[in-house]
């Protein structure tokens, strides 16, 4: 993943958001992000909390019709947030473990959990919604698009961590708990003392 990112994928990125101005980008995040705020809304309900199913639903309708599809985040605007959920989260909710971390290939860190949810979560996505022959280019954009924002997280990284693999599992531990729990994951067990 490292090689792959270095030698094309960060490049490449770089290049979309040195080409193309805040304002497209923007609109191409928001579209990708009303796609997967259908599926959020969705997971909200499988979840047990519809009201937050419901905010997710009239995102979802106000950016597709006055947001011109999505373009545009109206909802936002009128003070209706988005509230990210994935499958993953859902398991999670639904007591599931996270399992072991995992490294996946081009998709990157992972729990198990996540990894077996992944293929639905794609499934779902924009880019199976249009004819197959139009799904690649697709595929290649939102690549280029969530990887252009991570830019920034991923200088840090290499900045501040002696350790680039601890401290990327650390944080995506940490960070996908947290998203499980919305904000408020219960005190994890000690660990037994040895000896």
């Amino acid at each position: 993943n490292e090689a792959l990112d270095g030698a094309v994928v960060r490049p490449v990125a770089e290049a979309y958001r040195k080409v193309l101005p805040d304002v497209v980008r923007t609109g191409v995040a928001n579209v990708f992000g009303n796609v997967e705020d259908a599926w959020s809304a969705l997971n909200q309900f499988l979840q047990g909390k519809p009201l937050d199913g419901i905010d997710m639903s009239m995102r979802v309708f106000t950016n597709t019709i006055v947001g011109l599809g999505g373009v545009f985040d109206v909802a936002s605007e009128i003070g209706i947030e988005r509230r990210s959920e994935d499958l993953g989260q859902t398991l999670g909710r639904w007591g599931f473990g996270p399992g072991p971390y995992v490294v996946m290939p081009i998709f990157g860190p992972r729990t198990l959990r996540d990894a077996l949810a992944l293929p639905l979560d794609r499934y779902v996505g924009l880019s199976n919604l249009v004819r197959a022959n139009e799904r690649y280019g697709l595929v290649a954009v939102e690549l280029m698009q969530k990887r252009s924002e991570l830019l920034g997280a991923d200088r840090l990284a290499d900045q501040l961590a002696l350790d680039k693999y601890t401290f990327v599992r650390d944080a995506y531990l940490a960070r996908r708990r947290n998203l499980v729990y919305d904000g408020n994951p219960p005190e994890e067990p000690e660990a037994p003392d040895e000896g």
